[in-house]
């Protein structure tokens, strides 16, 4: 009983002791590391010659191995165990998972440092993308491969070629270099260097390269280009050309099969064969319907004769009618604070449009046009141009012509409903005023440059004929008038009603086109 009893404290005792004793740390389990060791599956056939072969085991027939996940297969090797390593011949396969699949003539295998080195007849297969080269690296380790001596990858119906290059299979990038050339269907790039993303088929120019897709022709060096979809986004000053035009931007986007064409920045479309051209910060154009619009410091240039036509204006819109056709003509519409230069005539509008048709600009509300020391205003005045130059003005409504004198101080004038005025060779050399005709007409003493009188008159037709940019005489149907000395003059007869000079509205240069000055308002 005694003994019981002491066996029963000694555990008591014991169970105090454990209880008190700080539990032990649990040592975690090592992860077990990965088996890098090249394994021989198969040979039909397996011979080891010290003597001939140093340390290799030479197999013949059906040779199998599997190293880390993959599977190498060829029909002979020599087995370097020591080296973890082995060279095989003859319709060597790597096959890793269902995505990956790399046959050659001949490869060394590194277990160590899991590369492959991959010669003759090279074929790399990953998911939907195939690499063609005779020397590859490829790194099982960092996923990707290294070929030189020339490789193409065929993505889909894309075809990149180059001297040299990498592809990478976790991120599906392709990347190549020196004469490298990517063609599709409707598409052809050269360059330098190219990154190409097969997942997206996605290819990013990132030296001076040259596109051409149809009938047009892209210069960048950095962009990017989808071989599905057909669309560029191109930047740094890329140049876009189609047939005789030509779109720049510090970034375009182009769409080959939809034809249209974004630029932003710095933009200049150019039409060698219309001679004009826009530029502005934003453009569009639209290859198949020749559609163009240009805004935000927006200029027009029309460069078909020997001096240079200047436009500024909110916006240009450009629109083709009959494209393709032997009737085709355009259509520009300026709209907002219009305002033109060149050194023969100058004109401010609110809005304006020009037809190719009829050759005729319309200009519209407020319109006022300048040529040397005339004006012209109403409330509608349509230009017309032969050979790109000023041949006849039509004022419609309130039709006033004012020319300044050489003295700066007097100044002849006709006012009627409608008027026409003729230029040659760039001056005007005749002007019509029809019905409700009021002329102020100031002869000139040809000897002296002198002015002789004022002439008042009022009729219902008149002609005037100008010669060396002033009005030299004038007809009349059945007029009315008087004639005053220069001495003579009562001060209210030296304007007409709704006289104004609005010499301080006029553009001065081609940088002036850009400076929207109002009319005063006492003269509203």
């Amino acid at each position: 009983m005694k003994r019981l009893l002491f066996v029963i404290v000694g555990l008591v005792v014991l169970g105090v002791v454990f209880a008190v004793q700080p539990a032990k740390k649990r040592t975690p389990r090592k992860k077990a590391e990965q088996d890098k060791r090249v394994y021989l599956v198969h040979s039909d056939n397996l011979h080891y010659d010290q003597f001939q072969n140093n340390d290799a085991q030479i197999l013949h027939g059906n040779v199998h191995f599997r190293h880390v996940g993959a599977n190498l297969y060829c029909d002979s090797a020599h087995f370097y165990e020591q080296s973890n390593s082995f060279e095989a011949f003859g319709h060597v396969r790597m096959q890793q998972g269902d995505t990956l699949r790399l046959t050659s003539d001949y490869a060394y295998y590194d277990g160590n440092a899991q590369l492959a080195q991959a010669r003759y007849n090279v074929v790399l297969k990953h998911r939907k993308s195939t690499l063609y080269c005779d020397s590859l690296d490829y790194d099982r380790m960092y996923n990707f491969g290294n070929f030189f001596e020339g490789g193409k990858l065929v993505d889909g119906t894309a075809v990149l070629t180059s001297d040299w290059g990498e592809y990478h299979t976790d991120s599906k990038m392709a990347m190549f270099y020196y004469d490298v050339r990517l063609r599709d269907k409707k598409f052809y790039l050269t360059t330098d260097s190219l990154y190409y993303d097969t997942r997206t088929s996605r290819a990013h120019i990132v030296g001076p390269s040259n596109i051409t897709s149809g009938g047009s022709h892209i210069y960048s060096e950095d962009g990017y280009y989808n071989t599905k979809t057909e669309q560029s986004e191109l930047f740094g000053r890329s140049v876009m050309k189609d047939g005789g035009k030509t779109l720049v931007g510090d970034s375009v986007y182009h769409n080959a099969k939809t034809g249209t064409n974004y630029a932003y920045n710095n933009v200049i479309y150019t039409d060698s064969v219309n001679k004009n051209k826009l530029t502005g910060d934003y453009a569009e154009y639209d290859d198949s319907t020749g559609y163009a619009m240009a805004t935000r410091r927006a200029v027009a240039y029309d460069f078909s004769q020997r001096d240079t036509l200047y436009m500024h204006a909110d916006s240009f819109k450009i629109f083709t009618y009959n494209i393709r056709t032997d009737s085709v003509y355009r259509k520009i519409h300026a709209f907002n604070h219009v305002r033109a230069y060149r050194r023969d005539v100058q004109a401010v509008c609110d809005s304006l449009v020009y037809s190719s048709q009829d050759s005729c600009m319309y200009m519209y509300t407020d319109p006022i046009v300048w040529n040397v020391n005339q004006q012209l205003t109403g409330e509608e005045i349509r230009v017309y141009m032969k050979d790109s130059t000023i041949d006849r003005a039509h004022v419609i409504n309130q039709a006033f012509s004012v020319e300044m004198l050489h003295d700066s101080v007097h100044f002849n004038q006709i006012s009627s409903k409608d008027m026409m005025a003729f230029f040659k060779k760039g001056e005007m050399n005749e002007a019509q005023a029809i019905d409700n005709v009021h002329i102020i007409y100031y002869p000139i003493d040809e000897a002296d440059s002198s002015l002789i009188l004022l002439n008042y008159q009022e009729t219902s037709l008149a002609k005037l004929f100008f010669e060396n940019r002033r009005m030299k005489r004038a007809w009349t149907n059945k007029s009315s008038g008087t004639m005053y000395p220069m001495t003579q003059i009562p001060p209210e007869k030296y304007f007409l009603e709704g006289y104004h000079w609005y010499d301080y509205i006029r553009p001065l240069d081609k940088n002036d086109i850009f400076n929207w000055r109002p009319k005063k308002k006492e003269n509203d």
